[in-house]
């Protein structure tokens, strides 16, 4: 079964221009989506992401890498984190934040981890086309929120946590669409690395290896060799 097609029946997912009422086929809630699959099965976000997140806690927890596109590959490669999904609205976030403590960033790891899943859960899936804004780049900022303690009243941290989202967003828009939750991420963690040890002066670790995407079999959408993670086309991380 495809990891980007439906849980259920592995059928492709549809969009909807306009959000319609529907019942999860896994809970059985009612929710309003514009996703559902040819079939009709519809799976909420929460029924979704939740094994793929407690993965993310846990390989979060136990890592002591200071390279954030390290830990959300490893992340990445667990069989409840799919192709595309809101979880990737969590795990950039949440590996930045990893990699950051681990890096010497003043945090306090578990109790950052946990308000990163309640914020980043609230980002639905489908938000870069259907809101105008990339939950990864989201994530980004939810992140430096997090980092520096940013609230709607900071004055230099409020800025930062701004200026860190835009960052990454435009980052990720230069490539233009479909989208692409692997390619995104992949995007707004190398942005959010820059921005750090610019304003912040943590020295998050790259390397020097290209990320070469493993995933993208698994998407029929994949820009090919436009995409900057593509196999045929390498980027230094």
């Amino acid at each position: 079964m495809s990891k980007e097609n439906c849980l259920i029946c592995g059928k492709p997912i549809r969009y909807f221009k306009e959000q319609k009422e529907m019942t999860c086929s896994i809970c059985g809630n009612r929710f309003f989506s514009n996703a559902q699959c040819e079939d009709g099965h519809f799976i909420c976000d929460s029924c979704h992401g939740q094994k793929g997140i407690d993965a993310i806690r846990r390989t979060c927890l136990e890592t002591k890498s200071k390279n954030p596109i390290a830990i959300i590959r490893e992340i990445m490669r667990d069989p409840y984190i799919y192709m595309h999904g809101p979880e990737h609205h969590i795990m950039v976030g949440a590996s930045l934040l990893t990699a950051y403590r681990n890096a010497g960033g003043n945090i306090q790891l578990e109790k950052c981890l946990d308000e990163m899943i309640k914020r980043g859960g609230q980002i639905p899936g489908g938000f870069c086309g259907l809101w105008g804004c990339c939950g990864a780049a989201v994530s980004t900022g939810i992140f430096l929120s997090i980092a520096i303690e940013a609230t709607p009243l900071s004055g230099r941290e409020w800025g930062l946590a701004q200026q860190g989202t835009a960052a990454a967003l435009g980052e990720i828009a230069s490539y233009g669409g479909p989208r692409c939750c692997k390619r995104d991420s992949f995007t707004s963690i190398l942005s959010a690395v820059k921005f750090v040890r610019e304003h912040l002066g943590v020295e998050m670790e790259g390397g020097s290896r290209p990320i070469h995407c493993e995933f993208s079999a698994y998407n029929a959408e994949c820009l090919g060799k436009k995409c900057p993670f593509h196999k045929d086309r390498e980027r230094e991380v």
